[in-house]
This record gives structure tokens, C-alpha cells and sequence, in this order.
């Protein structure tokens, strides 16, 4: 053996042998370092703090330059997701067109069709109504009455018998009209009477007031096929309200007395709607109100 072999031999058997005692003595290393880190923690805390700030300092742009292709990869990723989104929306916004496209072509063809029988029938179609707007200033309601004041009056268009509504349904109508002002009747006044029907049976009653929170029906048929939770709308009878415009709800029948819930919580209304339906009633129709009184002059 030559001395080269035998010096390269000790070599590689030296190296092997510091190895084994670095993997021995590293677990003992850093529990020694981790015990004194933990002691000078808490003897003193603020050199830790600088030691923690400079090496996060220190390892900040290290961690910059590791954490831009992360987000490249969810910036790449995001975009992707977008992308389909966009293409199922875009397909979706496709077959809505195409349906409203073959929507919009039945239409035209049953309002072509329509003309043409109203034109066949000469039928007379319904007047256009009309409303305004109002806010309800007083609440009038006592013993024997229950009123709104609203700030709408005869320089705004309003008359004596337009309905007074909100978004739920008719809570009751003009019966006087000032300049500025007019006063509104409720459902629930002693003085209140609507033909009214009930959804469902097809039976015809007057709903009256009584000074109550629930008005009542009365002039049910005999045989009236009346339960509570059944709608209650007008029938359009008496020409001053259209019919079907919904009023309330049957809350209770017992002894032949059947009462009825408005739609409407009349103690929380700020808000009204007067509506003329333009129907051949008296002052609702000005063309109805002249030929009255040109039939009666002499």
C-alpha cells in the first residue's frame, strides 16, 4: 500500500469520524442554545427583542423574493377562475337573451292578435288611472271616527272619491278636498261601506266599519263558504273602486259575524297613494259628472 493510499485512507476515516460526533453532539448544541435563548428571555427580554427584530429584518427580503412566485401562481390562479366565470356567465347571459328574444316575438304577436279582436269585438278598454302621492300630516281618529289628513289637495288633482292606498293594499278613500289638504275616510270608519268579494268562495258582502281595528263583513249569502285566511278584495260594484284591488284578510267567524284583518297596519302609515281610477262614479269621472248635470238642467 502507498503512503498516498494510506494518507487518503486516514483522511476519509478522520472526516467520517467528525461527522458522527457533529450528528452526536448537534441535539445536545441546540438544546444548550435553546436553554440559554429561554434564560436570557427572561432575565432580559428586551435583547430578544432586538435579536427577533434584526433577524426578521435580516430575513425579510429573503422571504420577499420566496413569496413573489407564490403569488404570481395565485395571482395566475385567480385569473384563470375569472376567466371561467366569465365564460359560464357569458353563456348563461346568451341563453337568457335568446329566451327574452323568443319572449319579446310572443308578445308582439299576442298584442298584434289582441288588437286586431278588440278591433273585431269593439271592445271599450278599461280608463287609465291616475295617482299622486301624499304624506299624511294628522291622524284624525277618535271615538267615532278614524281619518288622515294628507298634504295633497285640489291644486294637486285630488277629488272627492279617489282610493287612498299604500303598497299592501286599499286602506280607504277621499271624502273631502281642500286646497292644499283633503281627508281621507279609513276602512275601519263607522261611516265606511265597499262591495267587497271573497277570493276563493267568489261570495259578494259590504265591508263596514265599526271604530275598530277590524272592520266587518256584512250581506254574506246564506250559504257563504267563508274561512279564516281567506283574501278579501274589491268586487268593483258601485263603480267607485275596480275590482280585485286587496283590502284584508278574514281573521275570525264565530256566530255568524265574520271580521276582517287589514292588509294594512293603519297605525304606522306616513305615506299614501291617491288613486282615480277614472270609473263613471260621480267626481271620479269629470265626463260622467257633466252629463249629469247637463241632464238635469232644464
Amino acid at each position: 500500500m502507498s503512503v498516498h493510499t494510506r494518507r487518503t485512507g486516514w483522511v476519509y476515516t478522520t472526516a467520517l469520524s467528525w461527522r458522527v460526533m457533529a450528528q452526536r453532539f448537534s441535539f445536545v448544541l441546540f438544546m444548550v442554545v435553546s436553554l440559554g435563548i429561554l434564560i436570557l428571555g427572561h432575565t432580559n427580554p428586551t435583547a430578544i427583542e432586538r435579536i427577533r427584530v434584526r433577524a426578521v429584518d435580516g430575513l425579510a427580503p429573503v422571504f420577499d423574493v420566496l413569496s413573489r412566485p407564490m403569488a404570481m401562481v395565485d395571482s395566475v390562479t385567480t385569473r384563470i377562475q375569472s376567466y371561467r366565470g366569465l365564460l359560464l356567465e357569458n353563456e348563461k347571459l346568451r341563453a337568457e337573451n335568446e329566451n327574452l328574444v323568443r319572449w319579446q316575438n310572443a308578445v308582439l304577436s299576442l298584442q298584434s292578435e289582441n288588437k286586431e279582436l278588440r278591433g273585431l269585438l269593439n271592445y271599450k278598454a278599461e280608463p287609465q288611472m291616475s295617482y299622486i302621492s301624499a304624506r299624511v300630516i294628522a291622524d284624525t281618529g277618535g271615538a267615532f271616527v278614524r281619518a288622515f289628513i294628507v298634504t295633497a289637495g285640489r291644486v294637486d288633482g285630488v277629488r272627492e272619491g279617489m282610493a287612498a292606498m299604500t303598497g299592501e293594499g286599499l286602506i280607504g278613500r277621499v271624502v273631502e278636498v281642500g286646497d292644499w289638504t283633503s281627508r281621507i275616510i279609513l276602512i275601519t270608519d263607522m261611516n265606511s261601506r265597499i262591495p267587497v268579494m271573497l277570493m276563493g268562495s267568489g261570495d259578494h258582502a259590504i265591508l263596514a266599519g265599526e271604530n275598530a281595528p277590524q272592520p266587518d263583513l256584512l250581506y254574506l249569502p246564506q250559504d257563504a263558504d267563508i274561512k279564516v285566511g281567506m283574501r278579501v278584495m274589491t268586487s268593483g260594484h258601485g263603480g267607485v273602486f275596480p275590482p280585485n284591488i286587496p283590502v284584508g284578510i278574514v281573521a275570525s267567524v264565530e256566530h255568524g259575524k265574520a271580521l276582517v284583518s287589514p292588509l294594512v297596519s293603519l297605525s304606522r302609515i306616513n305615506q299614501v297613494r291617491l288613486i282615480d281610477f277614472n270609473l263613471a262614479a260621480g267626481a271620479l269621472n269629470p265626463i260622467a259628472a257633466k252629463l249629469q248635470t247637463a241632464a238635469s238642467s232644464p
